[in-house]
Formats: C-alpha cells, sequence, structure tokens
C-alpha cells in the first residue's frame, strides 16, 4: 500500500493505490471528505492493426449505494449511463488524450466508480485526478501526470474544490485540469464573469494543480512501473520528400477553397491522384504516403497562419464569417430561429410548459427537478453523410450541456417567469461550431418565444496555432474546417456584452500559456461583441408577451395555511378546479399558484375558484352568506368557504328579536357585514347593518336596536313579544 496527501481547498486529498483491484494495471482510491472514487487503468497486450486514432475508452459510473440510496425504477438497479456520468466520462477523457504518445495503438481502458458520496463534495475532479494517477503508476505510457480542482467564486472570494452549498452561492463553476507547467482542458460556467478575473480563477486552480501533481510524481516515482516503450514506424525521408514536391502545390490551392464540400472533393482528388501512382501490391508505401499526406496538410495549415500571416480561407485572424439570421420561421411552435454563420447553421426552437413538464432527475444526490432544458442534435446530413440515426451521443450530450450552461445564467427565475423551458437544436448545416451557433440560435429562439432573458447570449470558438520551437503563435476566431482539426486549441467562449457565461477549453498540445490565454480571450470577447451586433440586427429584445400558441400562466400568492383548501382531501378540490375549468394548476409550497391555460377566461374562472376558497374575511365588508346553523343565541352563517362567522342574535334586526327562527332558516341566503375579527378567527356579522335604516343604508335614517318598526302599535319601552307584529315581508320572500 501507499498513501499520498496533500491539503487542497479546506479538506486533505487522499490517493491511495495497492489495497483494491489489484489485478488492474493500475488503480487508486482517491477521497476528499466523505467522497471516494475508485479509478483503475488497463492496456490491451497487443496493438490494434491499421488504426491511426488513440483506441482510448474512459468510462465514469455512480453506484447508489455510495449515498445509501436503492435506484428507482422496476429492476431497482443502475440503467444506462445519466447526463452527468456521460458529462464526467467526457472530462476525464478530454485532458488524458492528448498525453499519450503518438503511436500507442493498444485499446486503453480508464474505468472509475462513485463508491461514496457525502452530500458536499462532487467526485468528477476526483475521479480525473484518479484517472492521471491510475495511469502514472501503470506500466502505460503515460508520463505527464495531470490533475484537476474546482473552482468557486464566493463573495469575490477564490474558494478551490467548493461544496454544493458553496456553488449555489457562487458566481463562477470553473473545473480545470493541468500538469504542472501548463493548464491541459477547463470547463466553466460563469454569472457574467469578467475575462480578467477568469484569469485569475484559472491561475487560483493551477497553483493547487501543482501541489497535487507532485504527489502524484512521487507516488509513481516510489511505486510506478516502468513504462512500455513505444515503437514508432519511422518513415522514409525520401518518401516524405517524394509525396512533398509532388502534392504540396496542389493540396495548398485546394484547402484554399472556401466552399467545404468543394475543398474536401478537391482534396480527396489530389490524395486519390497520389495513391494511384503506387502499385497496387505496395500497400506498405500506400500507409506511409497516407500519412505523410496528413502530415502534409497540417503544414500546410500552419504554414499559412505563421509564414503567410492569413488564413487558408482569406480570412484575418480576428475575422468572423458572415453571418445571417431570422426568427419564426416555424409557425405553431412558441419560438424558432435559424443561425447561420459560415457553413454551419443551427434551427433553433423554444417551447413554453409549466411545472407538469419539469424533468424529474435520480442520482445519487437524490431527486431534482430541472426547469430549462436544452437539447442538441447533429444529423449526419449536416457533414453530407450517411449513418444510422440514433439517439444523442456523448458529444451530443456534450455539445447540448455547453450551450445549456451558456444560456441558463440569463434565464429568469422561476418567481419571475413560472415555466418550463425546453430549447431544441437541429444542427442543419456544419463547417466549425455547431454549439456556439447553439447558443446563438437558442438566444433568438428564446426571445421570440416572449422569455425576458436578462440579456441576449452569443458565443464564438477559438483556435491556436503554436510553433512552441520558434516562439510564434496565432490565435484565430470563429475555426472552422483544418483549423478545428488540426489546430492546437479548441476554445469556446459564450457570453453576454457585460461578462463569460460558459467556457470550454481543450489544448492538443502540452499546455498554453497564460499570456496567449488572455490573448485568446481578449480577441474573443471582440468576436462575440461582432455576433451580438448581428443577433441585434434580427431581434433586438424579447417579445413583449409570449406566443398565442403557449399557455399562459397566471401567477397568484395564497396563504400557507389555505393550500390544502385548495389541494382537499386526496386531491379532490384541485381535481375538481381543473375538470370544471380545463386548466393546469400546481400549487407550491410557498403558496405560489400557477394557473396555466391557452384560455384566458377559462384561467381566470379558475383563479376566482381559488381566490374564493382561499379568501379571508375582511372587516367591514359585505357578504351574501348561506346560514348554516340556528342557536337561541344566533346563527351561523358561511360567509366563505368553510368560513363561518356568528350573526348574533342582537344584530339581526333593529328591533328586539326573541327568536331567532322567526326571522331566519337554515338554508336562508342572507347579506351580512363583517364588523368584528377577533386574533383566534372568529368573526362577527351584523345583518342589522345593513337592512333600511342601519349605518350602511343609504335613507340617512339610523336605526337602533330599540327602534319599532313602521306600522308596529307596540308602545315604546315594551318587551312584550305578544304585541310584537311580525316581520313585515314574508318568510318566503327574498331577504
Amino acid at each position: 500500500m501507499h498513501t499520498a496527501q496533500v491539503n487542497v481547498g479546506r479538506s486533505p486529498l487522499i490517493i491511495e493505490t495497492g489495497k483494491l483491484a489489484k489485478q488492474a494495471d493500475g488503480a487508486v482510491t482517491v477521497r476528499y471528505g466523505d467522497t471516494v472514487v475508485i479509478v483503475t487503468a488497463c492496456a490491451a497486450p497487443n496493438a490494434r492493426e491499421g488504426i491511426d486514432f488513440l483506441p482510448l475508452t474512459v468510462d465514469y459510473r455512480e453506484y447508489a449505494y455510495a449515498s445509501g440510496r436503492i435506484p428507482g425504477g422496476f429492476f431497482k438497479r443502475e440503467a444506462k449511463p445519466t447526463e452527468k456520468e456521460v458529462l464526467t466520462s467526457r472530462l476525464i477523457d478530454r485532458p488524458l488524450r492528448p498525453l499519450f504518445p503518438e503511436g500507442w495503438g493498444r485499446e486503453t481502458q480508464v474505468i472509475a466508480f462513485l463508491l461514496s458520496a457525502d452530500p458536499e463534495n462532487d467526485s468528477d475532479v476526483l475521479a480525473l485526478t484518479g484517472a492521471s494517477a491510475a495511469l502514472s503508476i501503470s506500466s502505460i505510457p503515460f508520463s505527464t501526470p495531470i490533475a484537476a480542482v474546482r473552482v468557486g467564486l464566493v463573495e469575490n472570494e477564490f474558494v478551490i474544490n467548493p461544496t454544493f452549498s458553496e456553488r449555489k452561492r457562487s458566481d463562477l463553476d470553473l473545473i480545470i485540469a493541468g500538469s504542472r507547467d501548463a493548464v491541459m482542458m477547463v470547463e466553466a460556467g460563469a454569472k457574467e464573469i469578467a475575462e480578467d478575473m477568469m484569469l485569475k480563477a484559472l491561475e487560483e486552480g493551477h497553483a493547487a494543480i501543482r501541489e497535487i501533481v507532485l504527489e502524484i510524481e512521487k507516488m509513481a516515482s516510489a511505486i510506478g512501473k516502468p513504462k512500455t516503450e513505444v515503437s514508432t514506424k519511422s518513415i522514409d525521408p525520401a518518401v516524405k520528400s517524394e509525396v512533398e514536391s509532388q502534392v504540396l502545390g496542389p493540396l495548398t490551392e485546394a484547402m484554399r477553397i472556401k466552399d467545404k464540400i468543394e475543398n474536401y472533393a478537391q482534396v480527396g482528388h489530389v490524395y486519390d491522384s497520389l495513391i494511384e501512382s503506387i502499385p497496387e501490391d505496395d500497400s506498405e508505401r500506400k500507409s506511409a504516403v497516407g500519412h505523410v499526406f496528413k502530415e502534409l496538410k497540417e503544414q500546410v495549415l500552419r504554414d499559412e497562419a505563421l509564414e503567410r500571416g492569413q488564413r487558408l480561407d482569406g480570412r484575418r485572424f480576428d475575422e468572423v464569417r458572415d453571418i445571417w439570421s431570422e426568427v419564426s420561421v416555424l409557425p405553431r411552435v412558441h419560438g424558432s430561429a435559424v443561425f447561420t454563420r459560415g457553413e454551419t447553421q443551427a434551427l433553433v426552437t423554444a417551447t413554453l410548459g409549466t411545472a407538469d413538464d419539469q424533468q424529474k432527475i435520480e442520482s445519487v444526490d437524490g431527486e431534482s427537478y430541472k426547469r430549462f432544458m436544452l437539447h442538441y442534435n447533429f444529423p449526419p446530413f449536416s457533414v453530407g453523410e450517411v449513418k444510422w440515426l440514433r439517439g444523442p451521443g456523448r458529444r451530443e450530450i456534450g455539445h447540448g450541456n455547453l450551450a445549456e450552461r451558456s444560456l441558463a445564467p440569463m434565464v429568469p427565475a422561476e418567481d419571475t417567469f413560472p415555466y418550463t423551458v425546453r430549447v431544441v437544436s437541429d444542427i442543419l448545416e456544419s463547417n466549425g461550431s455547431s454549439s456556439m451557433a447553439t447558443v446563438c440560435g437558442g438566444t433568438l429562439a428564446l426571445m421570440d418565444a416572449g422569455v425576458p432573458l436578462v440579456r441576449p447570449v452569443a458565443g464564438i470558438a477559438m483556435g491556436l496555432i503554436l510553433d512552441e520551437k520558434n516562439g510564434r503563435h496565432a490565435v484565430l476566431s470563429d475555426i472552422a474546417g483544418a483549423e478545428d482539426h488540426y489546430g492546437d486549441m479548441d476554445f469556446k467562449v459564450a457570453g453576454t456584452s457585460e461578462g463569460i457565461t460558459a467556457l470550454q477549453m481543450d489544448i492538443k498540445v502540452s499546455g498554453i500559456t497564460t499570456e496567449i490565454m488572455q490573448e485568446a480571450l481578449a480577441q474573443a470577447r471582440s468576436g462575440r461583441l461582432h455576433i451580438l451586433e448581428k443577433m441585434d440586427t434580427t431581434l433586438a429584445s424579447p417579445r413583449e408577451s409570449i406566443s398565442t400558441h403557449a399557455p399562459r400562466i397566471i401567477t397568484i400568492q395564497i396563504p400557507v395555511d389555505k393550500i390544502r383548501d385548495v389541494i382537499g382531501p386526496g386531491g379532490k378540490t384541485i381535481r375538481g378546479i381543473v375538470a370544471q375549468t380545463g386548466v393546469k394548476v400546481d400549487v407550491e409550497d410557498d403558496g405560489r399558484v400557477n394557473v396555466a391555460s391557452t384560455d384566458e377566461t377559462s384561467a381566470q374562472k379558475a383563479i376566482s375558484i381559488i381566490e374564493e376558497l382561499t379568501a379571508s374575511p375582511e372587516l367591514n365588508k359585505s357578504y351574501l352568506g348561506k346560514v348554516q346553523r340556528i342557536t337561541d343565541f344566533g346563527a351561523f352563517v358561511e360567509i366563505l368557504p368553510g368560513i363561518d362567522g356568528l350573526l348574533h342574535v342582537s344584530e339581526i334586526a333593529h328591533y328586539r328579536v326573541n327568536d331567532v327562527r322567526n326571522e331566519l332558516n337554515e338554508g336562508d341566503q342572507v347579506m351580512v357585514k363583517v364588523i368584528n375579527v377577533d386574533p383566534s378567527g372568529k368573526v362577527r356579522l351584523s345583518r342589522k347593518a345593513l337592512l333600511p335604516g342601519g349605518e350602511d343604508s343609504d335613507d340617512g335614517n339610523k336605526g337602533t336596536e330599540g327602534d319599532k318598526p313602521k306600522g308596529s302599535g307596540r308602545p315604546e319601552g315594551r318587551g312584550s313579544s305578544d304585541n310584537r307584529p311580525r316581520s313585515s315581508r314574508s318568510r318566503n320572500s327574498p331577504r
């Protein structure tokens, strides 16, 4: 066994090996607080033949038992990977992949399991750090240890590995992975963070990473296995020279063609002509020539940028391709937009729903609900290909999550906009960043649907061509085609005119300096503001009202103690309201009631019913009540549903009433006035105050309890009931 410990943030990070999973090539457990992950690394004994890519697979899984829970559903066991598991798998894969040596062709698998989950510490950065440690102590040729931390910004103070509760109050949720010398990967969501503050956060995170990497290096030196040597096939320099002299000119001209389809076709034609010149049976030479051809494509890209000072399509380094956009393109959806930038096009729609439409998420942390969702689809025709049309893969989930994180901070809170919102982006063309096109199209679609966004959001993808040997570099705005494939950085930045809302960076080289990152952020801001201006010409602000096809949600507030009156026993009352009016009614725990309907009349009818159910008696207000019970001292009158008041015998009429039943019957409707509501909620009523001659009458005659009625022959001051005449109206006449 071997244990390494380093203080990160407010808790120790403990990495242990030699106790569990000893048959794996490398295995570690990583603990932070009470959150524990186990990460293993294994490689196949032999290389795969004929592959030109790194055969790396990363899988992260969360077990429900980690938090003392039993999975839901019929089978009561973990099913397909959740979105969190897919995103964490991608998070681990991205910074590891560039660090494997060229020519490594063995199937390699990294597996991470969440074994214990405390309610405050997330496991994603622990799994990434554990993957690096497991690979570092294994025989797999992974020789540059990395680590990962999360950085928060709570009350303008940076916090390393903030807890879940701190993350709710944080203006920044930044995950950074890096080696001792450089940053390798960045993933961030933010609430309009300024570029200089983002740089400071990266520096804070990298400082903590260095301490962890140092411990991993010590562990690898102490117990690490000897690394497997990687043999690469050397290509005869004469072959390189021959291929270069034959195709460099036509290849350069082909790659300068702006149209993607024509560009690819012409590059393919150059390659086919080259291969046709090689004998059919010389497969080894064909393989070598193919490898050289790919190297030449990368060389052409770099020479154009670093030698000629321009890009393959003739753009300046900071130039964004032509943009056009349109809204309300689909007649029945709540909001829609087409956003096109160069040869990248996204059709984005926004749909508004009620609380019933929120997504229920079951995870190790328990159940939660999500009211803003963004789903990204990448059909094969968007790049002119023929493939099976299946469900979203890891790439689609990752791109959708990035776009969702970009827009979420600008979506209004539920208490001001009580809608569930779903955005769907269908990529119709792709040559460049479709996730950033989704952000731009999503903003337009949301505003078209009438969602009152705080501010519009736009996104841009940045690239980098780096010549470390000669100290030269070029930062590219709005990368496309070969710039994305052969460039050294994929840096996506989304935000508003005020700051960054999301950031994602992947480095394909050993790392970049702070100065280059600062330059990239500044150039990204200029590009973002340019795109926002273009979007502004299409739709400058949200529609004043939501789509006519969307449900209208009217929110009213009721006392918390009245919630039971609206719901009723077993939900009987609320079901009755829905059946009677055809609306949707959602009652929140804080007393907010959302009534949703496409018919405003039905919604107002439901609100009237709810207000009547939850109303409280108001002093000096008159009500048409119903006599519920008669006693010797008065009558109990229901003035509101479930609320009775006492109509005392002295308040029934201006004259003395000896028998209440001579004046009222159970079931009678009677106008009464509230004359008192005591602290306990008991209500006293008056009928005589509303009768002619009462204090609320219009005849100006103020009667008293001793006044005798008109036509009465009873001498004043005598109390004989035998001499008192009956009421001047019959018992069957309306009161």
